[in-house]
């Protein structure tokens, strides 16, 4: 799981701030997208509750969700607030999933991710334009539904959809 800045270059309003949070499933390749006005632990925790009743629906549950180490997420790292659970981390075990943190500096580790977002520069944020919060929430909406039932190499050229329905199995996020 993580958080992708919207290209200022696909914001009409210049004075507005949009945020892609992104879900992806290790196995299936599965992938969940919502858009925020805002990047905090407030909205993450948002994200994750949005995310185990989107995955629920389609008969999956979250055990585990990966993030990296950002304040958004966790305190970990922070000198003063290492030991005070982020509304993330509280929201992840009242939930019963388990969160788990990518070590620090290593980036490759949220591969899956890393790629999608640069699809997701590529193929989105170059030829589209947003006016509102709510138009890329649509526009998202759109992007997750094409994805999901794209075609992949890695899966020997099934979509994500089509390994769900042929696997049934609990997940882990990155």
């Amino acid at each position: 799981m993580d958080v992708k800045v919207a290209p200022r270059r696909c914001i009409a309003d210049p004075e507005l701030l949009l945020f892609q949070y992104t879900a992806i499933d290790a196995f299936s390749r599965l992938r969940f997208l919502a858009a925020y006005p805002e990047q905090s632990t407030c909205s993450s925790a948002d994200f994750l509750k949005r995310l185990v009743k989107w995955y629920a629906r389609r008969g999956i549950r979250v055990e585990c969700v990966q993030t990296d180490n950002d304040f958004k997420f966790t305190n970990c790292f922070s000198n003063s607030k290492r030991d005070i659970p982020t509304l993330f981390e509280k929201t992840a075990a009242g939930l019963g999933i388990r969160h788990k943190l990518i070590r620090p500096h290593t980036p490759r580790h949220n591969s899956k991710l890393e790629r999608s977002h640069c699809k997701d520069n590529e193929e989105f944020y170059a030829s589209n334009k947003f006016f509102s919060f709510h138009n890329l929430q649509k526009q998202l909406t759109v992007r997750q539904r094409q994805y999901n039932t794209f075609p992949m190499r890695p899966l020997n050229w099934c979509s994500t959809n089509q390994v769900l329905f042929a696997f049934p199995f609990c997940i882990i996020l990155h």
